[in-house]
């Protein structure tokens, strides 16, 4: 017995020793040869990724912010490179497993990439806490909580896929937001219908210093359409320790007239924002609990990702994007980025209907770009993306807007796309009473 008792607390300190705090001298990197948020500062050799110089954190000149939607800075670019299926082999190693796929099935799809911008940027606030937390914050409960850490990115320097994705989970989206949105299918003929839409409310306790809760995400829909969808809603809660505490829902349903627990709120149950076509930890590119896979840090490369999409986001219609097979390529702006790619490996004793998940992660913001999830053969299923646009007004991304590729439906389908005449993003304090289940009723009757 003692040897074993020995041997549980040798474990047990290595296993705190694994998910500790980065040290100082490593913590002194941050804003030297590192950014705050651990990027590489510097550009690369060919000079096709510039330096960082501290992203966009003021209204460009001549820009104007009209109804919660943001003009692209960027407008008078032509593309760099146009990526095609007759040229694609030679940028293999800058693809994804999905944009390949793209290319082999649709020999119409292509990419045209323009050139780099590192438009991101944060707070100061948020810069100076997270360059704090680097040498506080640790994982918690078999990496599925954090503590040490509030309002800042915790862990900067990752030593481990785990820390990768809480990154990824606690990234700065600013502390509230509410948007507009309408969600599409596109299906194997090329019909694009409706799947939802409607307004949420997002709230990031985590985030917001004042706040003395250990919740990570407060987060509400108010479905608006389709007419059968109309006067639904949901809430979820999601707190800073997956297992111990897990995420709590509630859905109110108008024909029932009443609000109820919604326990299946995660994992791989359909969600219903994209009428079944994605997971419910598809949305915002991964989100809940990580406990069912192993996680792998893999490492950082170069990759060709949807970056400053601000032409899809708010100004394309569903006519103008959301052609047969994929979205078009007109409307779609790619460039080359630095990504942290981690995959994710199903446990052999749990159960989820995706065996591995590959996820690219950007160094400026740790916001997940692209995914591929594939199937228990081994075989891609599907593959994700998002179009993140550096909010100028606010200095802070919008990650919401995202697209799933199904490859055995052959389909896909966009989420919460701010695009509408009467869509827009808008960044304004929340009130917590919005997020109580008792606020579901009268929130969403028809």
């Amino acid at each position: 017995m003692k040897i074993s008792m020995t041997a549980l607390v040798a474990a047990l300190l290595l296993s705190h020793q694994a998910h500790a705090a980065v040290s100082a001298s490593e913590a002194s990197q941050l804003g030297q040869k590192l950014t705050i948020m651990g990027a590489e500062k510097a550009g690369n050799a060919e000079k096709t990724i510039p330096a960082y110089t501290g992203g966009l954190s003021k209204v460009p000149a001549g820009l104007k912010v009209t109804n919660g939607k943001r003009p692209s800075p960027f407008d008078d670019e032509k593309p760099s490179l146009v990526i095609k299926s007759q040229n694609m082999a030679s940028y293999n190693a800058k693809l994804t497993e999905g944009t390949k796929t793209l290319f082999k099935k649709y020999p119409e799809f292509r990419m045209d990439v323009y050139p780099t911008h590192r438009t991101v940027a944060f707070p100061q606030s948020v810069l100076d806490a997270t360059r704090k937390c680097a040498e506080t914050a640790e994982l918690i409960n078999n990496n599925n909580g954090v503590k040490g850490a509030k309002a800042c990115i915790p862990f900067p320097i990752p030593k481990n896929g785990s820390e990768a994705i809480w990154n990824h989970k606690l990234r700065y989206d600013s502390k509230s937001y509410s948007f507009k949105y309408e969600a599409y299918n596109v299906d194997r003929s090329g019909r694009a219908v409706m799947a939802s839409k409607g307004e949420n409310e997002v709230y990031y306790p985590f985030q917001d210093a004042s706040n003395k809760t250990d919740q990570l995400l407060n987060f509400t829909i108010n479905y608006t359409g389709p007419a059968r969808r109309a006067g639904e809603k949901l809430l979820v809660i999601d707190p800073l320790d997956d297992v111990a505490v897990g995420r709590r829902a509630w859905q109110y349903m108008p024909g029932q007239r009443r609000t109820k627990l919604a326990p299946n709120v995660a994992y791989d149950a359909p969600n219903p924002s994209t009428a079944g076509a994605s997971t419910y930890d598809d949305a915002l590119m991964f989100n809940g609990a990580i406990d069912r896979y192993d996680w792998k840090l893999v490492g950082k490369k170069e990759m060709y990702v949807p970056y400053n999409n601000y032409k899809l986001s708010y100004f394309s219609t569903p006519e103008q994007a959301l052609k047969p097979n994929f979205i078009n390529p007109d409307v779609v702006r790619w460039e080359l980025h630095r990504v942290w790619e981690v995959e994710a490996t199903l446990k052999p004793n749990k159960r989820h209907v995706y065996s591995k998940r590959t996820f690219y992660l950007d160094e400026d913001s740790w916001i997940i770009l692209a995914s591929d999830q594939y199937d228990a053969r081994g075989q891609l299923y599907r593959s994700g993306f998002a179009f993140m646009t550096m909010s100028y007004d606010e200095v802070a991304p919008f990650t919401s807007n995202y697209v799933h590729y199904d490859f055995v439906a052959q389909m896909y389908a966009m989420n919460f796309w701010p695009h509408c005449s009467r869509c827009g993003l808008e960044y304004k304090p929340v009130s917590p009473s919005v997020f109580t289940p008792d606020s579901l009723a009268g929130m969403g009757v028809r």
